[in-house]
């Protein structure tokens, strides 16, 4: 029999001494529990991603202090293991550094495994900094069990179609007892289930219990959610840790090979089925945002409050990860903004019992167009007269950041950034942006689901029923510029994430367009989305990091050219 501690932690890239704090706390727990080893996640010494810190030789000497603390802390626990992850010198060929796997006790290595399979896909760039490891598995016994190594990709190749080599067909052939897998698996809509598939199938093949290892916490753009898990050859995921939370929690692997609760109760299988696609967004958005205003420095957020569907959601978000108390609107009407729009925003911060300032730009655009036309003879107009009331809204908000310390958080949704249809200085200012990997319609169902988990109206059902608009010129509304949403997003969808797109939304966005195209004007829609998708890459590079929620966002995600020729 085998007691394993899981540890799963909220690390911050960087903070090698918090990280170790963090650790040896998990590690006192493990040892009342009586535990043989305590699992950590990948990279938890210096947190995941570094990125070019790995480059830094300060960076490096620091984790070369921090490793020889780790293995002080050890010796407070002798007869415990601990499973960590951690950069470490590559001494040959190559780049200088490995991502290495590290088993500790009593103050001293007991086994390094580098991982072999870095991957450079999507948001990741490994190659970038680490040399891949040896072609081998590495077991260690402990106590009765001998317990083989992997970290994060080298589990995900076991059908070996992505790269040459398949360290766990390696590891299958060492017939271990089990097989800890340490993880910084970044979360998106579908990744939970994904990681089920395809753990459950490595344990079925290989008949190998798994223990997977994941960290939690937001890291920039991106998001871990934890959902650490306990997977049985036969059973399948029979153990799933707390999503979204710290959990540190000890299993005991049984003579049987089978997982079970310290107490000796065997566990039961876990549904396929996770959050909804909602509470999903709203928890993995929450935590991306509480994070990044933590380890940035900011306690207090500020939203341009406009009396429309984003603003209001971004309101509503921000309340629930950093409390009412921290969060402030400001609505700034406009010669063209309704009555109703102030109202709206005044009755969307009463409900969400946030202060609401308001400050109208009707006399900063009008002195601003005398002086443009005064200057350069020319009046201000059309298309430059409606981004400089967004500019100066976009000021506004700036210069309170600058003025009170507040975090400004822009509210641009994936529809609009996808085509442009946001101002450069304007409604993209900011520091984060909350939704904008969040299709239109996405924002509309995300709202509805807000004012049910709260079992009261937040957002004011009026905002959510009306067409949406800028408000920057008379009358205006999104549909006069754009195709209807639930048509411009299917389109999106189908052009921006395609195959990267979970379950059934491909063949769903796929049939759609494809059923657009026989319609009349059906082409002529979706060849003009698509340019307006390929002029607007100038925007995004401008733009804020936007959290990640979907298989395929903008940033790190999708990497393309500002100056190309696009068919």
């Amino acid at each position: 029999m085998l007691k394993v501690t899981l540890a799963q932690l909220n690390y911050m890239v960087g903070d090698i001494g918090g990280n170790i704090r963090r650790m040896r706390e998990a590690a006192a727990k493990a040892a009342a529990d009586q535990a043989d080893l305590v699992v950590f996640s990948e990279l938890s010494l210096s947190g995941y991603y570094p990125g070019d810190m790995l480059d830094e030789p300060s960076f490096l000497q620091r984790l070369d202090s921090g490793l020889q603390d780790l293995l002080a802390a050890t010796r407070e626990f002798p007869a415990l293991h601990w499973v960590v992850g951690a950069p470490t010198r590559h001494k040959g060929p190559g780049k200088p550094l490995h991502n290495s796997l590290l088993v500790l006790k009593n103050g001293q290595i007991r086994l390094q495994y580098d991982k072999q399979l870095l991957p450079t896909y999507n948001i990741f760039d490994e190659r970038r900094h680490f040399e891949p490891g040896a072609d081998t598995a590495k077991v260690l016994r402990i106590g009765h069990c001998q317990v083989g190594f992997l970290v994060c990709e080298d589990g995900w190749n076991d059908e070996g179609a992505d790269y040459a080599t398949n360290p766990f067909s390696r590891m299958g052939d060492a017939a271990p007892d089990m097989v800890v897998s340490i993880n910084a698996s970044p979360s998106h809509l579908g990744k939970r289930e994904q990681r089920h598939e395809v753990f459950t199938q490595a344990a079925a093949r290989h008949k190998l219990p798994i223990l997977y290892v994941n960290q939690i916490g937001g890291q920039d753009q991106i998001v871990f959610d934890g959902a650490s898990f306990a997977v049985e050859p036969e059973a399948g995921v029979v153990f799933e840790a707390k999503r979204f939370e710290e959990d540190i929690y000890t299993l005991e692997l049984g003579d049987n090979g089978r997982f079970q609760s310290v107490d000796g109760a065997p566990f039961q299988a876990i549904p396929v089925q996770g959050l909804p696609t909602m509470e999903f967004y709203r928890q993995q958005i929450v935590l991306g945002l509480r994070d990044y205003a933590r380890r940035c420095g900011f306690k207090q957020i500020v939203v341009g409050s406009s009396g429309g569907i984003d603003s209001a959601l971004t309101l509503a978000l921000a309340v629930d990860a950093l409390g009412a108390d921290n969060v402030v609107g400001i609505t700034m009407p406009s010669s063209y903004s309704s009555a109703g729009s102030v109202d709206d925003s005044v009755d969307l911060c009463r409900n969400l019992g946030i202060k609401l300032y308001e400050h109208p730009i009707k006399e900063l655009v009008t002195t601003y167009a005398r002086q443009f036309e005064a200057s350069f003879g020319e009046p201000l107009k059309g298309l430059a007269l409606e981004n400089l009331q967004a500019r100066a809204r976009g000021t506004t908000l700036m210069e309170f950041s600058n003025a009170f310390g507040h975090l400004l958080l822009t509210t641009g949704n994936k529809s609009e950034v996808s085509v442009g249809y946001c101002t450069l200085y304007g409604d993209t200012n900011g520091g984060l942006g909350l939704l904008g990997d969040l299709y239109k319609t996405e924002v509309f169902e995300l709202s509805r689901h807000i004012n049910q988990h709260a079992g009261r109206e937040l957002i004011p059902q009026v905002i959510i029923d009306k067409p949406p608009s800028a408000e920057l010129a008379p009358g205006q509304k999104d549909e006069d510029s754009l195709p209807p949403y639930p048509v411009l997003d299917e389109i999106l969808k189908w052009h921006i994430e395609g195959q990267h797109l979970p379950g059934k939304e491909y063949i769903q966005a796929a049939a759609f367009v494809e059923q657009l195209r026989q319609q009349p004007g059906g082409p002529e829609t979706i060849a003009h989305v698509q340019k307006l998708v390929f002029r607007s890459e100038y925007k995004r590079r401008q733009a804020p990091p936007m959290l990640r929620v979907r298989p395929r966002a903008f940033g790190t995600g999708r990497q393309m050219p500002i100056a190309a020729h696009y068919e």
